[in-house]
């Protein structure tokens, strides 16, 4: 198919506003065809954000690009420059597509030495790479260097991209409807099962014609739809938990462009798409728990939980008791007349236990709070996270992409809620986390929007450059045994594992892993074997009064340690 030679215009922007959601996160992978890349004129659906410009930003263009950018705000004193461009409804049949598109919108920092962009993807599915910019830009850049502009953009049907996928006509009837208990896998079964009946159509009805579009395999050839835009011709890319199933399958689909592909924090690609049910998604969390606890008596007077028990056990045993008594007993915490709350089981452990776990450099302050509620005082719990959820997704965009993924409907399960619930019971019994996903299977299993596309998964992938997959030794939901199943998969790759904690190697700062990653980038070096790298520095360390970071060990090197401290900035960040 050939593609038309318009300039796609950059717009102005926006930076996104996202609304606590607290849908468990996901993963996803790509179909096995062909792109059909398609360039319009594309109007940004989002405005400029600074407030000291009032008028609209000139637009630039740079040899050998096909569209057209403009300044849309600063980071750290230099600028990021915004575009969008539009893409067919359906990248792989441009008659099916007819006039639809999606418009996706882009955000570059530019490096002062870049001739290449890599692309990145923070996960979600729904994260926005927008924002992922905006908060986690500069220290991304001291990691990379100034050898590579840092690229990002929201995936169609995601955040700011247009049109937004999302299962509620309004604001307000989001509101109303929104609402559902199902964390319970026994109790909360037929409320789960009855709402799931109606949020179904409702995603349905909302989105259209466009509902059955959005999934992995058209963003991985919308990346080529980017790769175009910008004259690249091969993909450079680092993608976190979702944007592990987003790159594999990318390199499936498109080898022949796969130059540089690291994918950190792998999701099983198999499991992904044909399964269903996940079976490896939790075989580490409990082992992360453990380590929490191992790694607070390790800590002594560093971790506040470690004088108040005499031994690991005995700590473990105590802090169980505790969450499961508040299961019949929720705390009730009042503040003043606008900030009161209960913290129960589900806040606890799915709100303040499970997610931190992602990032052990927030598990010095989860102890202290933890603490401090077994001596009676709950209130900063309660600030932490019982006020609002952890997961910042906008739209329902991980639903889409979820189940227009994998094996959803009524083709693939038993529609009634008594069978469905007598194969989730043994499932759900295998984690104490695995409730967490619990009411996303009623949804699955009753998605009435076809799967269209026809990616599945193999083995024996020989991409342009091999893939370098990075992992820790015990990721709660995303485990080196999923990184090792992608290593399978992919002629040549080579696997880097932090011996450590965490979700994704930037949960666990380590300058050996950011060398590993520049190695690659710069030289697409890989190691000769399976490689490991040491964690730097302790888990548990108090913050500074004045909130500003501290090396955790002695660089030479003072580049290292710039990497190092920019290491530890995105490991201390709260949100994925």
């Amino acid at each position: 198919m050939g593609q038309t030679e318009e300039f796609i215009e950059g717009g102005s922007f926006v930076r996104p506003q996202r609304r606590r959601n607290p849908a468990f996160w996901k993963y996803i992978a790509v179909a096995a065809l062909i792109a059909v890349p398609l360039f319009k004129v594309a109007q940004s659906s989002f405005r400029l954000r600074c407030p000291h410009h009032e008028h609209r930003p000139a637009r630039f263009a740079y040899p050998g690009e096909r569209i057209t950018w403009e300044q849309c705000d600063e980071l750290g004193g230099r600028p990021l420059e915004c575009s969008s461009i539009n893409v067919p409804l359906d990248q792989f049949d441009a008659a099916n597509s007819g006039n639809k598109t999606f418009s996706i919108p882009l955000i570059r920092f530019r490096g002062n030495n870049a001739t290449q962009n890599l692309f990145l993807n923070p996960g979600g599915p729904g994260a926005s790479g927008i924002e992922f910019i905006y908060r986690r830009g500069e220290q991304l850049r001291e990691i990379v260097g100034e050898g590579f502009h840092l690229l990002s953009f929201d995936p169609r049907g995601i955040n700011s991209s247009q049109p937004q996928a999302t299962c509620y006509a309004d604001a307000e009837t989001r509101r109303q409807r929104s609402s559902v208990r199902n964390n319970r896998v026994i109790e909360d079964s037929v409320e789960a099962y009855a709402w799931s009946h109606n949020f179904v159509r409702a995603c349905a009805d909302t989105m259209g014609e466009y509902a059955p579009y959005i999934n992995t395999p058209q963003t991985a050839a919308d990346m080529n739809s980017i790769l175009d835009a910008v004259g690249q011709a091969g993909l450079v890319y680092w993608g976190f938990s979702y944007g592990t199933i987003l790159g594999q399958t990318y390199a499936t689909l498109f080898p022949e462009r796969s130059e540089r592909v690291i994918i950190d924090g792998v999701a099983n690609q198999f499991i992904w798409y044909e399964d269903l049910l996940d079976a490896e998604t939790f075989i580490d969390t409990e082992n992360v728990w453990e380590g929490f606890i191992k790694e607070c008596f390790k800590a002594g007077k560093d971790c506040a939980l470690s004088p108040l028990a005499a031994s690991e056990d005995s700590l473990k045993a105590k802090l169980f008791s505790f969450v499961e008594k508040l299961r019949q007993n929720p705390l009730s915490v009042y503040v003043n007349s606008t900030v009161y709350g209960t913290l129960d089981y589900e806040t606890i452990w799915y709100k303040a236990v499970f997610p931190t776990l992602y990032k052990p450099a927030n598990w010095y302050p989860l102890a202290e709070r933890l603490a401090q509620m077994l001596e009676g005082n709950a209130t900063e719990a309660l600030l932490a996270y019982g006020l609002s959820g952890p997961w910042n997704i906008e739209g329902d965009s991980t639903e889409f992409v979820t189940y227009n993924d994998g094996a959803s409907g009524a083709s693939r399960w038993p529609q009634d809620r008594e069978s469905l619930l007598n194969m989730l019971i043994p499932y759900e019994n295998e984690s104490l986390f695995a409730p967490a996903e619990y009411g996303g299977y009623y949804i699955k299993q009753q998605w009435q929007i076809p799967r269209t596309h026809k990616y599945i998964p193999r083995r024996g992938v020989k991409t342009a450059h091999p893939l370098l997959i990075l992992s820790t030794t015990y990721d709660p939901v995303c485990p080196l045994q999923s990184a090792r199943s992608a290593n399978a998969a992919f002629e040549g790759s080579k696997i880097v594992e932090v011996q450590g904690y965490g979700h994704c190697s930037l949960s666990a700062p380590s300058t050996c892993l950011a060398k590993r990653v520049r190695e690659f980038l710069y030289h697409g070096t890989l190691p000769d074997s399976y490689a490991q790298c040491e964690v730097d520095g302790p888990y548990f360390v108090k913050p500074e009064e004045d909130g500003k970071l501290k090396p955790r060990r002695h660089f030479d090197d003072p580049e290292d340690q710039r990497i190092h401290l920019a290491q530890l900035e995105l490991a201390r960040d709260w949100e994925w």
